[in-house]
């Protein structure tokens, strides 16, 4: 019957009583079932596992450093391992790698959520933290009236001034900008008739 009508005989359930048979053509099940599952693959978030090391001997700014660092690769959707690193006769003193991975978990604990708590393996004591998709939502939602209100004041401002534009200089000192029509009349002005 598969011969006549052109296409191959699937066995489907082997274990079953009496033995499930599909007839088909094999070759464009095989490439349907590929096509669906790279069609899944294409809308998967792909989950990456990235790395902050520091060692136990490490200065407020820079432990402020690698906290930015570790939030924006949280925000960004990856994991992120912060490993400790101890060097020579610093692994007599564990607690203190373990205080510095409890105060980034505590700084990070508003978008993250600790996945993995600390273990010392070897010379390297690590944390994994994995973003929290809720908190990430809620600050996101936080953070977007307060862009809304910093967008208007300036144009407030702006209709306050009439036409002349302001720009501040690093120092804070607010100066006029000058329009394109108005550089073109003083360069008419400066120029020196022949």
């Amino acid at each position: 019957m598969a011969r006549e009508r052109n296409v191959d005989l699937v066995e489907v359930a082997a274990q079953a009583n009496p033995p499930v048979a599909r007839l088909m053509d094999f070759g464009r099940y095989k490439y349907e079932q590929a096509k669906r599952e790279r069609e899944a693959r294409k809308h998967q978030q792909q989950v990456e596992l990235r790395e902050v090391r520091m060692k136990p001997k490490i200065d407020d700014h820079d432990i402020d450093f690698k906290i930015r660092t570790a939030e924006k690769l949280l925000r960004e959707g990856d994991k992120v391992k912060v490993t400790v690193m101890f060097r020579g006769r610093e692994i007599t003193h564990p607690q203190i790698g373990k205080n510095l991975l409890d105060r980034v978990a505590a700084r990070l604990e508003d978008i993250a959520i600790i996945e993995k708590p600390a273990s010392l393996e070897g010379r390297h004591m690590s944390i994994i933290l994995a973003p929290d998709k809720r908190k990430l939502a809620a600050k996101a939602k936080e953070a977007e009236p307060e862009k809304k209100d910093d967008a208007a004041e300036p144009a407030a401002e702006a209709g306050r001034e009439g036409h002349g534009a302001e720009a501040e200089d690093p120092q804070g000192r607010r100066f006029p900008l000058q329009d394109h029509r108005e550089r073109e009349a003083d360069a008419d002005v400066r120029q020196p008739e022949p």
